[in-house]
C-alpha cells in the first residue's frame, strides 16, 4: 500500500503539470511553476521514488503520442531527462560479458509534419540486456530510447529536442552515470585532461532597471548554495557516483562516502584523476567492454577501503546509502555597466586562472591584444637587415625550390618588417561550418560544436543570463553586436567559446495607472507564446523574486531553506538548450543640425518615433502659408519595402501627416491580421518575427458644419527596410527599446535596415592571397550579407 500511494502522489502531480500546460493562463502569473518544482523536491528528497516517476512519466509520453497531444510532449520529455540525470546510480548486478551497447541511433524514414500517427518500433532497434535492479532498470531507458527515436520522424522541434535526449541516453546506457558525472565536471570547472569542458554562468543584472532589493536578495540566494559546493565536496559526489553506478550492490556506499568525507583534498584528486580514465574511455569506445571497466574501477574501490572491499556480495543487510545531490552550476553574478563589460569577462573565463597571461594557444589566436584602445593595431619589429649583402648569414643567398614549402611561406611575409596578421581561411569564413557566423551553436546539434579550426576545439562554455526587461535586452543586444564586430578584427572567441543566452523578465511591480510605464515585457510574453514550457517555468519567477526581495534575510545558517529561485534558474540553463533566433535591426539617423554628423544604433525590441514641438521665433512667424490649418503632427516622407509572401520587393512610397510612428519587432499576437489602406498587398505571415510591424497614427481631415476637425487613423503594415523623413520642419525624436537612455532628439531623416552580420562585410579586404574562385566566393557573399541574429534560449524553440 505504500508503494501505490506514492505512485499516486507522483501521478497527481504530474497530472497537475499537465493541467498547468493545458490551462491558457495569463503571462507572468505567480501561481504556475510551483508544480514542476515541487515534483523534483520530492523526488531529490526521496530518490527512491525516482523509478516510480519514471513509469509515471513514460506512461504519460505514450498516453500523448497516442492521442496527439503534442503540446506536454517536450516538457516530459525535459522533465523525464532532468529525474534520470539526478537519480541514483543503477544498482546493477556485475555481468561479465554483456552485449555491447548500441554504437548508432537507427535511421527512421521521414513522415509529413501533419502526421503525428507513430510508426511500429523498428525491429532492428539495439537492446540492452534486462537485469533485475533496485533503482531506474534498463527496461525504462530502452523504452524511452524507443520512445525518442519514434518523434524523430516529427517536425522541428519535436525531432531535435528527442534527437537530443536519444544521444543522451545512449551514452548513459554504455556508462552508467556519465550524464551526471560530465555535467558535475563541466560546470564546477573540474579540470581534467580527458574531459576539460568548462562551463560558466554569467549572471548580469543593471541596478539601473532591477532595484537593489532584487540584487541584493539573488546574490544573497547563489551565495549561500555555493558555500556548501566546495571543490573538494563536487570531487566526492563525481568518485562516489562513478563507484557506485559501475559496482553497483557490491559497492558499500555508506563506508564509501565516510573513506571519502574523511579524505583529504590531495588524495581526493588523486582519485578523481585515477577515476575518470577509464570511464571517458569506455564512453568513447564504439563497442565498450563493461568487463574491463568494472575491474579498473574495482581496483581504485580497494585502493580506497582495503583489500576486504572487493569480495562481492558482502553483508545481506547494509544501511540506506547516502543520497548524492547534484549540485548548482557555478554561477557568478554581475552588475551590468556597458557593453564592452561582457567581452571583457568572456575574455577572462578563457584565461587560466593559474595565469596572468593566456595560454600559449590562445596567444595563437591573438586574445593577448584584445584591449579597447588596440582593436586595430599592428605590431611593428625593428629590422636587423642592414641591406648588404656580406651580412646575410650562411646559405641565405640559396633560394629553395619554387614548389617548396619554403617559398610558398616566403611569398606570404615581409622580412624584418610590420607584422601582418596571416587570417587561414577558416578564420575568415566563420559561415564555413553549419549554422550561422557565431558563437552559437544551430539548434540540433546535442553533442556540441567539435573543432572549428583544425586542433582548436570549443572547450569553455559561456551561458550568459540577463534578468530585466526589455530595455535590458535592448543593451545586451548591443554589447552582442559589439562582440561580433570584434570578432570580424581579432576572430579569437569563436574558435574556443560557445555562448549561449538565456533570459529571465524581471518587471517593475504593477503601478498605478497614471504612473504605469509602457508595456517591457514584450519579448518574454512573445517567449511565452512560442514555448509553453518557458512561459510555465521561467515567466513565473517575477513574482517569486519580488517576494524573495521583500523577505528579511535568515541569520541562520544551519537551517536548509530550499531555494526556489536558483532551482528554477539552474534548470533553465540546464534543460533550455533549444534556441529562438531575434533579428537585430540597425538603424541611420540624421539631424536637423548640418553640423552634426549621421550617427548609427541597433535595436532588438521597439523603435518609437515621437514629433518634438516647433520652436518658431519670437515674433510669431510661422513657415507655414497663411490661411492652412496646421493640425496636429508632421507630414512624413515613408519608403519603405513591403514585406510579400513571394519575398519579390516592391517599394511603395507614400506621404501622410501622423503624430507618431512605432516599429515593433516583436509580433504582438500570433492572430495579428495586419494591412494598410495605402498596400493592399498580401503580407508575410505574421509568426514571422524577422519582420517589422509598423504602426503609423495617421491625422486624417475632415471637414463638416461646426468646421474642420480631425481623427487619428492607425495603419499598420510588415517591411524589412523603412526610410521616414519630416517633410516640414518639426523635428523627430527616436526611442529605442523604450530606453530613456537611448533617446535621439532633432531628427529629421533615419533609415531602418536588418542589421548584417559583422563578419559577411570585412572578408574581402582580408584574404589577398585567395585565388580567384575564392574571391568570387566571398564578393557573393559579401553582395548578400547574412543577417545578425541574437539567440535567446529555451526548452523547445518555437511550437508551431
Amino acid at each position: 500500500m505504500e508503494s501505490s500511494d506514492v505512485e499516486l502522489d507522483l501521478q497527481r502531480s504530474v497530472h497537475a503539470v499537465l493541467r498547468e500546460l493545458s490551462t491558457q493562463a495569463p503571462a507572468l502569473q505567480s501561481n504556475q511553476g510551483m508544480w514542476r518544482w515541487s515534483l523534483h523536491k520530492k523526488v531529490e528528497r526521496d530518490p527512491g521514488k525516482s523509478p516510480a516517476l519514471v513509469r509515471i512519466l513514460l506512461r504519460e509520453l505514450e498516453k500523448a503520442e497516442s492521442e496527439d497531444l503534442r503540446h506536454v510532449i517536450i516538457p516530459l520529455l525535459h522533465t523525464v531527462m532532468y529525474v534520470l540525470t539526478k537519480a541514483p546510480p543503477r544498482k546493477l548486478p556485475w555481468d561479465p560479458s554483456p552485449p555491447p551497447p548500441p554504437s548508432h541511433l537507427p535511421l527512421l524514414p521521414l513522415a509529413s509534419p501533419s502526421s503525428f500517427s507513430p510508426p511500429p518500433p523498428p525491429s532492428h532497434l539495439p537492446l540492452l540486456p534486462l537485469t533485475q535492479a533496485t533503482g531506474i532498470t534498463e527496461e525504462l531507458y530502452q523504452r524511452i530510447y524507443a520512445f525518442c527515436t519514434r518523434l524523430l520522424t516529427l517536425p522541428t522541434p519535436y525531432c531535435t529536442v528527442a534527437l537530443d535526449c536519444a544521444i543522451r541516453l545512449k551514452t548513459e546506457t554504455a556508462v552508467p552515470g556519465t550524464l551526471y558525472q560530465r555535467m558535475v565536471i563541466a560546470e564546477q570547472n573540474l579540470m581534467n585532461e580527458l574531459y576539460p569542458y568548462q562551463e560558466r554562468v554569467f549572471l548580469f543584472v543593471d541596478p539601473e532597471l532591477v532595484s537593489a532589493s532584487v540584487c541584493s536578495a539573488l546574490l544573497l540566494e547563489i551565495e549561500a548554495a555555493q558555500e556548501q559546493q566546495t571543490p573538494e565536496a563536487c570531487m566526492r559526489h563525481v568518485v562516489s557516483h562513478a563507484l557506485q553506478a559501475a559496482l553497483g550492490e557490491a559497492c558499500h556506499a555508506g563506508a564509501l562516502h565516510r573513506k571519502l568525507q574523511a579524505s583529504p583534498r590531495h588524495t581526493l584528486e588523486q582519485y578523481f584523476h585515477l577515476w575518470w580514465p577509464p570511464v571517458e574511455q569506455m564512453a568513447s569506445e564504439a563497442s565498450p567492454s563493461r568487463e574491463g571497466h568494472v575491474e579498473r574501477l574495482e581496483e581504485i574501490y580497494c585502493s580506497l577501503l582495503g583489500p576486504a572491499a572487493g569480495r562481492r556480495g558482502g553483508d545481506p543487510v547494509q544501511e540506506r546509502p547516502p543520497s548524492i545531490p547534484l549540485p548548482s552550476p557555478y554561477i557568478t553574478f554581475h552588475l551590468w555597466t556597458g557593453e564592452e563589460q561582457l567581452w571583457k569577462e568572456l575574455v577572462l573565463f578563457l584565461r587560466p586562472r593559474s595565469q596572468l597571461r593566456l595560454s600559449a594557444d590562445l596567444e595563437v589566436l591573438d586574445l593577448q591584444g584584445l584591449r579597447p584602445d588596440r582593436e586595430l593595431a599592428r605590431v611593428s619589429v625593428l629590422s636587423t637587415d642592414s641591406g648588404i649583402e656580406r651580412d646575410l648569414p650562411p646559405g641565405a643567398d640559396e633560394l629553395p625550390a619554387p614548389s617548396s614549402p619554403e617559398m610558398e611561406r616566403a611569398g606570404l611575409k615581409r622580412k624584418g618588417g610590420i607584422k601582418k596578421r596571416a587570417w587561414p581561411l577558416d578564420f575568415l569564413m566563420p559561415g564555413g561550418w553549419d549554422g550561422p557566423p557565431g558563437l552559437h551553436r544551430r539548434t540540433g546539434r546535442p553533442g556540441g560544436d567539435g573543432e572549428v579550426l583544425p586542433g582548436v576545439s570549443r572547450l569553455h562554455t559561456a551561458r550568459v543570463l540577463v534578468l530585466g526587461d526589455d530595455r535590458m535586452l535592448g543593451r545586451l543586444a548591443q554589447a552582442y553586436h559589439r562582440l561580433r564586430k570584434r570578432e570580424t578584427q581579432k576572430f579569437c572567441l569563436t574558435p574556443r567559446l560557445s555562448l549561449q543566452l538565456y533570459y529571465i523578465p524581471v518587471l517593475a511591480p504593477e503601478k498605478p495607472a497614471a504612473s504605469r510605464q509602457p508595456e517591457l515585457g514584450e519579448l518574454a510574453t512573445f517567449l511565452g507564446r512560442a514555448d509553453p514550457w518557458y512561459q510555465s517555468n521561467v515567466n513565473t519567477l517575477c513574482p517569486a523574486i519580488h517576494k524573495l526581495a521583500e523577505m528579511p534575510p535568515s541569520l541562520d545558517s544551519s537551517q536548509t531553506v530550499d531555494p526556489f529561485i536558483l532551482d528554477v534558474i539552474t534548470y533553465y540553463i540546464r534543460m533550455g538548450t533549444q534556441p529562438i533566433y531575434f533579428q537585430i535591426y540597425t538603424v541611420k539617423i540624421f539631424f536637423s543640425d548640418l553640423s552634426q554628423d549621421p550617427t548609427e544604433d541597433i535595436f532588438l525590441i521597439e523603435l518609437k518615433v515621437k514629433i518634438q514641438d516647433s520652436k518658431f521665433p519670437k515674433d510669431g512667424f510661422s513657415p507655414r502659408r497663411r490661411g492652412v490649418a496646421e493640425g496636429p503632427g508632421a507630414e512624413l516622407s515613408l519608403c519603405y519595402q513591403k514585406a510579400l509572401l513571394s519575398h519579390r520587393p516592391q517599394e511603395v512610397t507614400v506621404s501622410l501627416r501622423a503624430t507618431g510612428v512605432v516599429l515593433k519587432a516583436i509580433p504582438a499576437s500570433d492572430t495579428e491580421v495586419s494591412g494598410s489602406r495605402h498596400c493592399p498587398l498580401p503580407a508575410a505571415p505574421v509568426t514571422d518575427h524577422s519582420c517589422l510591424n509598423v504602426s503609423v497614427t495617421e491625422v486624417v481631415k475632415s471637414s463638416n458644419l461646426a468646421g474642420k476637425s480631425f481623427s487619428m487613423v492607425t495603419n499598420t503594415f510588415r517591411t524589412n527596410h523603412i526610410q521616414i523623413q519630416s517633410q516640414d520642419q518639426r523635428p523627430l525624436t527616436l526611442s529605442l527599446d523604450k530606453d530613456d537612455q537611448r533617446t535621439f532628439r532633432n531628427v529629421v531623416r533615419f533609415e531602418v535596415a536588418p542589421c548584417p552580420e559583422p563578419c559577411s562585410g570585412a572578408q574581402k579586404s582580408k584574404a589577398p592571397w585567395l585565388n580567384l574562385h575564392g574571391q568570387q566566393e566571398m564578393e557573393a557573399t559579401k553582395a548578400t550579407p547574412k543577417p545578425l541574429l541574437m539567440p535567446i534560449n529555451t526548452f523547445s524553440g518555437i511550437v508551431q
